[in-house]
Protein backbone atom coordinates (compact mmCIF):
# COMPACT_ATOMS: atom_id res chain seq x y z
CA UNK A 1 0.00 0.00 0.00
CA UNK A 2 1.31 3.31 -0.68
CA UNK A 3 1.48 5.87 1.86
CA UNK A 4 -0.82 9.01 1.75
CA UNK A 5 1.88 11.26 3.31
CA UNK A 6 5.53 10.84 2.04
CA UNK A 7 8.17 12.53 4.21
CA UNK A 8 10.34 14.53 2.03
CA UNK A 9 13.01 16.16 4.77
CA UNK A 10 13.97 16.85 8.34
CA UNK A 11 15.76 19.45 9.47
CA UNK A 12 16.93 20.74 12.92
CA UNK A 13 14.81 23.36 14.51
CA UNK A 14 15.64 25.27 18.10
CA UNK A 15 12.28 23.90 19.26
CA UNK A 16 12.65 20.05 17.50
CA UNK A 17 12.52 18.67 13.89
CA UNK A 18 11.00 20.53 11.18
CA UNK A 19 9.25 17.96 8.79
CA UNK A 20 8.75 18.38 5.24
CA UNK A 21 5.89 16.12 4.04
CA UNK A 22 3.95 15.73 0.64
CA UNK A 23 0.43 14.80 0.51
CA UNK A 24 -1.94 14.72 -2.72
CA UNK A 25 1.17 16.36 -4.68
CA UNK A 26 1.42 19.74 -2.04
CA UNK A 27 3.95 19.77 0.38
CA UNK A 28 3.60 21.27 3.73
CA UNK A 29 6.32 21.67 7.35
CA UNK A 30 5.49 20.43 10.13
CA UNK A 31 7.60 20.95 13.72
CA UNK A 32 7.67 18.62 15.48
CA UNK A 33 8.63 19.39 19.39
CA UNK A 34 11.26 17.82 21.08
CA UNK A 35 8.45 16.89 24.25
CA UNK A 36 6.54 15.50 20.73
CA UNK A 37 9.17 13.31 19.57
CA UNK A 38 9.96 11.94 23.45
CA UNK A 39 6.18 10.65 23.54
CA UNK A 40 6.34 9.63 19.75
CA UNK A 41 9.50 7.47 21.11
CA UNK A 42 7.52 6.81 24.48
CA UNK A 43 4.65 5.41 22.68
CA UNK A 44 6.42 3.23 19.96
CA UNK A 45 5.06 5.94 17.07
CA UNK A 46 7.06 6.61 14.00
CA UNK A 47 6.77 9.73 13.24
CA UNK A 48 6.06 9.33 9.73
CA UNK A 49 2.61 7.80 10.99
CA UNK A 50 2.02 10.81 13.07
CA UNK A 51 2.87 12.76 10.09
CA UNK A 52 0.17 11.37 8.74
CA UNK A 53 -1.89 11.42 11.24
CA UNK A 54 -2.02 15.35 11.19
CA UNK A 55 -2.23 16.03 7.19
CA UNK A 56 -4.95 13.44 6.90
CA UNK A 57 -6.95 12.55 9.90
CA UNK A 58 -10.43 10.73 10.41
CA UNK A 59 -11.16 14.11 12.56
CA UNK A 60 -10.16 16.98 13.86
CA UNK A 61 -11.15 18.66 17.13
CA UNK A 62 -10.99 21.97 19.15
CA UNK A 63 -8.96 21.78 21.83
CA UNK A 64 -7.77 24.35 24.43
CA UNK A 65 -6.52 27.33 24.03
CA UNK A 66 -6.82 27.61 20.58
CA UNK A 67 -5.46 24.24 20.08
CA UNK A 68 -6.31 21.04 17.45
CA UNK A 69 -6.62 17.48 18.30
CA UNK A 70 -6.36 15.32 15.12
CA UNK A 71 -7.18 11.81 15.32
CA UNK A 72 -5.93 8.65 13.42
CA UNK A 73 -7.69 5.42 14.15
CA UNK A 74 -5.27 2.46 14.42
CA UNK A 75 -6.65 -0.91 15.49
CA UNK A 76 -8.40 -0.31 18.59
CA UNK A 77 -6.03 2.68 19.30
CA UNK A 78 -5.81 6.43 18.53
CA UNK A 79 -2.89 7.98 17.36
CA UNK A 80 -4.14 11.65 19.50
CA UNK A 81 -1.79 14.58 18.05
CA UNK A 82 -2.46 18.01 19.58
CA UNK A 83 -1.07 20.78 17.80
CA UNK A 84 -1.47 24.78 17.18
CA UNK A 85 -0.43 27.19 14.71
CA UNK A 86 2.49 29.81 15.01
CA UNK A 87 2.66 32.16 12.24
CA UNK A 88 0.74 29.48 10.00
CA UNK A 89 3.28 27.01 10.84
CA UNK A 90 1.73 23.88 12.57
CA UNK A 91 3.67 22.91 15.81
CA UNK A 92 2.70 19.51 17.51
CA UNK A 93 2.92 20.06 20.99
CA UNK A 94 2.44 16.15 22.09
CA UNK A 95 1.03 13.06 20.56
CA UNK A 96 -0.15 10.26 22.66
CA UNK A 97 -1.51 6.40 21.52
CA UNK A 98 -5.27 6.18 23.95
CA UNK A 99 -7.89 3.10 23.40
CA UNK A 100 -9.57 4.74 20.45
CA UNK A 101 -13.30 3.88 22.43
CA UNK A 102 -12.43 6.82 25.06
CA UNK A 103 -11.59 9.95 22.49
CA UNK A 104 -13.09 9.08 19.14
CA UNK A 105 -16.32 10.55 18.08
CA UNK A 106 -16.97 8.60 14.81
CA UNK A 107 -14.79 10.63 12.38
CA UNK A 108 -15.94 13.36 9.74
CA UNK A 109 -15.36 16.25 12.19
CA UNK A 110 -12.55 18.75 10.94
CA UNK A 111 -12.32 21.90 12.86
CA UNK A 112 -8.98 22.32 10.95
CA UNK A 113 -7.04 20.74 8.29
CA UNK A 114 -3.67 21.14 7.63
CA UNK A 115 -4.08 20.21 4.01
Amino acid sequence: MTPKVVHLKSTVDPKGRLITVEHSGTESRILFTYHSMERCARWGLKLDDVAECLVDPDEVLLGHCGRYIAHKVSGNHLIRAVYEYENDLPILITVYYPYKERYYQGGGTYEDKIF
